[in-house]
């Protein structure tokens, strides 16, 4: 029986099982998860649509904002509603394609979308240490390149790991303790090493999170730079006021995730399983659900916008 359950292959479908040791609660955790994914969809689709529909709002900043609500709307509709049906209906049942497929939309639009957080930094240095080059540093021409770029990144990161699961040969377990698929997750299923893949996700982790939080620091250390020279203290508040936004996101995006990996890597042994996995789905919900709220709260033009519609 022991070589039977260890004989390699690739199944046809895996189990998804939700969240381990909630199960009996899915019902009731299910209905916020509801709720927020509506408000995400609503809030993110209202955002996008007034930046397209109003001309003011085609600047480099409100350009990278949609870019992000588009991120935010592939990473949500992705998995919840996959992650709804496991939680209403128990349906965990996930072909192996599709499977791969989730990983590689997951893993592709969170390091797409962190480049986008880079890309927007780099729009507020400019705007405010070097205001007179704005216009012509930040021209639409070269805010799609940045964009393209942060695609292609992805792409170029995400695709090798890719390879490296599929390469896996495994054992008949099939089943994931996760409500969605994500590269280790499945990795672990496998009956050969998969050394390379752990290698694989501390690497593109540093390449890509990593360096753009480095990016990002300086970036703003650069502007709290600038603005401490400001003369007066209502031009720093106004100053600061037009980062606060982007500030509230890069902590939404980058807090939780950096949590989920050193905990993940470093104390998986003293935090419950299913708190892990509680995170990593409230991640792929909450800041796509906050982000329209950030801006639209925070933002004069997106707010005044908004309410004229």
């Amino acid at each position: 029986m022991a070589d039977v359950n260890h004989t390699a292959f690739r199944p046809g479908t895996f189990l998804l099982v939700g969240i381990p040791g909630l199960e009996k609660f899915h019902l009731w955790i299910s209905l916020p998860f509801f709720s927020m994914y509506i408000f995400a969809l609503l809030g993110n689709l209202v955002l996008l649509f007034t930046i397209v529909r109003e001309q003011s709002l085609h600047e480099p900043m409100y350009l990278f904002l949609s870019a992000l609500t588009v991120a935010d709307l592939l990473l949500s509709t992705t998995t919840v509603p996959r992650m709804l049906a496991i939680f209403w209906f128990r349906v965990g049942d996930i072909s192996f394609g599709a499977c791969i497929a989730q990983i590689f939309f997951v893993h592709s639009i969170f390091i797409a979308e962190s480049g986008i957080l880079v890309a927007m930094a780099f729009d507020r240095y400019v705007a405010i240490c070097n205001p007179l080059r704005y216009v012509t540093l930040l021209t639409h021409s070269v805010i799609w390149r940045i964009e393209l770029a942060a695609v292609v990144r992805s792409l170029c990161m995400v695709l090798p790991g890719i390879h490296l699961v599929l390469r896996l040969s495994y054992c008949r377990n099939r089943v994931i303790p996760h409500s969605y698929c994500e590269h280790m997750g499945v990795a672990r299923l496998a009956c050969t090493s998969i050394k390379v893949n752990v290698v694989y996700g501390l690497t593109v982790a540093l390449l890509s999170a990593g360096i753009d939080v480095v990016f990002i620091a300086v970036s703003y250390g650069l502007i709290l730079r600038a603005v401490f020279q400001l003369p007066s203290a209502g031009a720093r508040r106004k100053v600061m006021s037009t980062c606060s936004s982007h500030l509230c996101i890069i902590l939404l995006f980058y807090t939780p995730a950096f949590f989920s990996f050193f905990t993940h890597r470093f104390g998986g042994h003293s935090i419950p399983r299913h708190v892990h996995i509680l995170l990593a789905c409230l991640y792929v919900v909450v800041p796509p659900m906050l982000n329209p709220i950030i801006y639209g709260v925070n933002n004069k033009q997106i707010r005044e916008t908004v309410m004229s519609m």
